[in-house]
């Protein structure tokens, strides 16, 4: 079984995290919400490739992420790396749209109201968010 090596950035801004809704057509995890990134493609580090990612995917210039990854899970054929981005230049917008039709900042609160791709990422942006604060 060949494992799909995925790096992924959650960018976090005033207590929320940026996430995409992934498209309906997608082959993997279609029409749930996911942490932004993409394939590590063969020669690339994890680094390089989440810093293309972003750039390709959302616009943006990373320029503070952490070094270690706050999450890394293997789920059937795709393992994936999620770091946390603190900073970027340029405001986050989709330019891929036939990968996600939506993109979000969500917040500790709302997060558990969304299908997610992976149970794991409502604990991820709570512990990354802070608590849900109450209205």
């Amino acid at each position: 079984m060949t494992v799909h090596h995925v790096v992924a950035g959650l960018l976090l801004r005033d207590g929320r995290v940026l996430l995409g809704h992934r498209s309906p057509g997608r082959r993997w995890y279609p029409g749930v919400w996911d942490v932004v990134g993409g394939h590590v493609e063969p020669g690339e580090d994890e680094r390089t490739a989440l810093l293309r990612e972003l750039r390709e995917e959302i616009g943006v210039d990373a320029t503070e992420v952490d070094d270690e990854p706050v999450l890394r899970v293997t789920d059937g054929e795709v393992a994936l790396t999620v770091h946390v981005v603190r900073a970027w230049r340029g405001e986050p917008r989709n330019l891929q749209p036939a990968e996600h039709d939506e993109l979000r900042w969500v917040g500790p609160a709302e997060v558990h109201d969304l299908e997610l791709a992976h149970p794991s990422y409502a604990g991820l942006v709570e512990r990354v968010a802070g608590p849900a604060r109450p209205d």
